[in-house]
């Protein structure tokens, strides 16, 4: 018994001390203006929610319907102002304030805003002849107010300064004082008035104000935002909370709920810098992120952090909304003042993406980065790169270099010009061995990619120089054609042998291509020098050109191969039945697969393992951790080298 008196007592005793001693660390901010900071925006699910119990609200009104009484804390949640208004900057100041503030910190606001509403309405001089001359519709909302708005906010200020510290004053007004010469200086005087009746300092307590609707130059009152931008020439405690690139409604008056969030999440951060407190915006890039590889010289983005986050910016001063689309999964960017327009992504696996930036439902490629052929198009791409793991296919110091070449040559079978990457080992180009002639690998990319795509994405190049340098593979020529694969697929019969996506391709590479290379380089132009691999679709064609030309291939591999519904007793002439004969004519089979995501439902390994109980010597390689993605296809190269002419 004595416990719990003892209990009561303290807590009695707390209660009479928080009563004398406002808590230091409740920091309380005063809103006011008219219809943008009363809230014109239906609120939005993530509107609604209460933050939780460190953001609170003291109603300048009863709300019945929510529970609120005048003049009670409550936790805050739209609507702030009154019943039936909408979400106001002030909704997400306090939620960008608490998301920054230690813990321990408590953020309040007390809010009086109406629509429509003249300066000269939060004037105590003024008040009584504005009543007598305001328009009939915002009667009900003075009278909310017992008809003096000023009053109702400062009553509550000076109830609140006993449970607080007031820290702030947000303010969004000027719409109805457009082109008005004297607002500046009735702003300021409301600002003193405040100042000296809450015996508040105007170095300890500023005031923020937010610029007008600006809709891409179209906003109603945008010409209100050379004197808010000017205010500070007059108030020197007066900071302005640009509006640029907050979206708004089709009135072109006020702002949507997605522009007061931007613009409510600017009026917190700029209060918190006031504060002293350090800011982390979507603008700030950690001091490790350095410039991706696959930027463009002279350009600072994108960049990567050591997590493997990737950072991105976008100067497109009149865009409304922009995107960062990565491999299919979309980041929201963020405009600054400034009209740049700022993303970071989440960590990122090791490897390379292709990514988009989209503006109005338009993709495009951002300036800032090499082009890569990829997702059918030329396409934007970033490396996010793996440790030391990754220099087999980074160029080493103090090792001989091939060339990767670019030629062009006639298809007889089509009668068209084509284009080809040719890579040459270092060798190649020494007068000792002007006479020596080399195997040749014909290496195939994807779908919806071009003969670029090993070279620049794949870095086959210094895969092979790597591995020629350390004795892992001997010198060969490499040749990487379109394969007829760069577009879409739209239909056809595609089983092993009777392909129509890219079966166009088979005649050219037969009758012309191969041909072509013979003639042009030192080649050993038997088929025991000859292999041919590829990638996804670039393995299904392996599959087709190879099982049917077995006289002039010895080796093939896949990488993620695209080898599904394959009939191992009928394909190809039923060379599966016959392993004796296989094992004869192809020296190495080799497949390989990631162990995530789309490539895991390839059944590669199944497929392997199939052929193996048939006698077919085919060799698997799984690259764990990675999908249908270029470190996989790098992975898998560097593991097919060794087998290739030994």
């Amino acid at each position: 018994m004595k416990k719990l008196i003892s209990t009561i007592l303290l807590s009695v005793l707390a209660l009479t001390v928080n009563a004398q001693n406002p808590d230091p660390n409740f920091y309380i901010f005063l809103c006011f203006g008219q219809s943008n900071m009363e809230g014109a925006a239906r609120p939005e699910a993530q509107d609604i929610a209460s933050p939780g119990p460190r953001f609170l609200l003291m109603p300048a009104v009863d709300d019945p319907q929510r529970g609120r009484k005048m003049g009670e804390w409550c936790e805050a949640s739209a609507p702030l102002c009154r019943p039936n208004t909408g979400l106001t900057p002030a909704d997400w100041f306090g939620r960008t304030m608490i998301k920054t503030l230690p813990e321990n910190i408590r953020v309040g606001v007390i809010h009086v805003a109406i629509g429509g509403i003249d300066i000269k309405g939060f004037l105590p001089d003024s008040i009584s002849s504005y009543i007598k001359k305001a328009p009939g519709w915002m009667i009900p909302m003075l009278a909310a107010y017992d008809n003096n708005p000023y009053e109702r906010l400062i009553t509550l200020a000076k109830k609140a300064q006993k449970d607080g510290v007031i820290k702030g004053v947000l303010m969004h007004q000027g719409e109805t004082n457009t082109g008005d010469p004297k607002w500046a200086g009735m702003v300021q005087q409301v600002y003193d008035n405040m100042l000296g009746d809450l015996q508040l300092k105007p170095e300890e307590v500023p005031i923020l104000v937010g610029e007008v609707v600006q809709a891409n130059g179209e906003g109603v009152c945008i010409g209100c935002n050379k004197q808010i931008n000017d205010l500070p020439k007059t108030l020197h405690t007066a900071q302005v909370i640009s509006s640029t690139g907050c979206t708004n409604g089709p009135d072109k008056l006020h702002f949507d709920a997605a522009g007061y969030r931007e613009l409510g999440t600017r009026y917190g951060e700029r209060m918190l810098e006031l504060l002293g407190y350090q800011v982390k915006k979507p603008f700030d890039v950690p001091e490790d992120a350095f410039i991706a590889e696959t930027t463009i010289p002279g350009n600072d983005f994108p960049k990567v952090d050591k997590e493997g986050r990737a950072y991105f910016r976008l100067d497109a001063p009149e865009a409304t909304s922009a995107i960062v689309d990565i491999c299919g999964k979309k980041y929201d960017m963020r405009r600054d003042e400034k009209g740049i327009w700022c993303a970071v992504t989440d960590p990122l696996v090791a490897g390379f993406h292709y990514y988009f930036m989209n503006i109005g439902g338009v993709k495009f490629i951002d300036p800032a980065t090499e082009t890569f052929f990829g997702c059918n198009r030329e396409s934007g791409g970033i490396e996010i790169p793996e440790g030391p793991e990754g220099d087999y296919y980074r160029p080493q110091q103090g090792i001989a270099h091939g060339q990767v070449r670019s030629i062009y040559y006639f298809a007889e079978s089509t009668q068209e010009w084509r284009h080809a990457m040719v890579y040459t080992p270092a060798e190649y180009e020494l007068k000792a061995n002007a006479k020596k002639r080399y195997p040749v690998l014909y290496l195939q990319h994807g779908m919806g990619e071009d003969e670029t795509g090993w070279s620049k994405q794949g870095h086959m190049q210094h895969i092979l120089d790597n591995a020629i340098a350390k004795g892992e593979a001997v010198p060969m020529i490499v040749v990487m054609e379109s394969g007829d694969v760069k577009a879409p697929f739209h239909g056809g019969d595609n089983r092993q042998g009777m392909s129509t996506y890219g079966n166009s391709f088979y005649k050219v590479m037969i009758q012309d291509l191969i041909p072509t290379i013979d003639r042009e380089f030192r080649t050993l132009s038997d088929r025991n020098h000859r292999a041919m691999a590829g990638l996804s679709w670039g393995g299904h064609q392996t599959f087709d050109v190879v099982l049917n030309n077995m006289d002039k291939f010895s080796y093939m591999g896949t990488f993620s191969g695209a080898i599904f519904g394959l009939d191992l007793k009928t394909a190809y002439n039923g060379i599966f039945t016959r392993p004796d004969e296989f094992n004869k004519n192809i020296r190495c089979l080799f497949m390989m697969i990631g162990t995530e995501g789309m490539d895991k439902m390839f059944g590669t390994k199944k497929l392997v393992d199939d052929l193996n109980a048939l006698g077919i010597n085919a060799h698997y390689y799984e690259s764990q951790g990675t999908d249908h993605e270029w470190l996989t296809w790098r992975r898998g190269f560097k593991q097919f080298l060794p087998y290739l002419f030994k």
